[in-house]
């Protein structure tokens, strides 16, 4: 799976891949990253990519031109998805997560910044995403939340591939069951705080019982 990411902070995504899983991922080369600077397309000698909104108004507002040569900087490949992280896109979950990771062998994402891009952007966008019902100040954390749902669900990408299956949001709303390790017995702000007895049992039929019992799914809206 190869990520592209059009920002003008290609250090915020360099950054985030180098630990973790991901960063494991891409040691093994199971995922590649690209982090592209959109100022790298810019056509004047301080690299701006913005300009004041037609019409007036409050910031300022990504120019098309430089985001268009980005895009067109690298060949488009067969399953390849161009997101643009957007408040107005199509809110992202598990679903979505699953989909692409199945589906797409490249994606590219373009981190938007100050007011946004101009809307002539969109004529080479496939899809428009949004993480939440709020304001960031980019793209960027967006971008780097749909690659880490995506890359996780990626063959390889985990260590331990039974975390999928009974994890939270494995099915539509479904919130895991809690859990605990050592110590057993944990003494905290004058209170003591034991493991359930069930988890010590070793019946495995009990446990299963118990953890379905405490299984949730969440209430739509909330």
């Amino acid at each position: 799976m190869l990520f592209r990411v059009l920002t003008i902070f290609p250090e915020l995504i360099n950054d985030y891949m180098k630990v973790g899983v991901l960063g494991r991922a891409l040691k093994k080369k199971i995922i590649k990253v690209e982090a592209v600077d959109i100022r790298r397309f810019a056509d004047d000698k301080h690299n701006k990519v913005d300009d004041k909104p037609y019409g007036g108004g409050a910031g300022m507002v990504m120019r098309a031109e430089p985001i268009y040569k980005a895009l067109k900087s690298f060949r488009k490949s067969k399953n390849q998805k161009i997101i643009l992280l957007s408040a107005k896109g199509k809110k992202w979950n598990q679903a979505l997560a699953r989909k692409y990771s199945n589906s797409l062998s490249s994606i590219v994402f373009v981190c938007g910044r100050y007011e946004g891009v101009d809307e002539r952007v969109m004529k080479f966008i496939d899809e428009e995403i949004s993480i939440g019902d709020y304001v960031l100040t980019g793209g960027e954390l967006g971008a780097l939340t749909l690659m880490d749902s995506i890359a996780r669900l990626v063959p390889g990408v985990l260590g331990n591939s039974e975390s999928l299956v009974s994890e939270s949001h494995s099915e539509a709303g479904l919130l895991e069951y809690p859990q605990y390790t050592k110590p057993e017995s944990l003494k905290l702000g004058g209170k003591t705080y034991r493991v359930p007895k069930v988890l010590l049992s070793g019946h495995h039929a009990e446990i299963e019982n118990w953890r379905k019992s405490k299984t949730k799914f969440k209430k739509a809206g909330r």
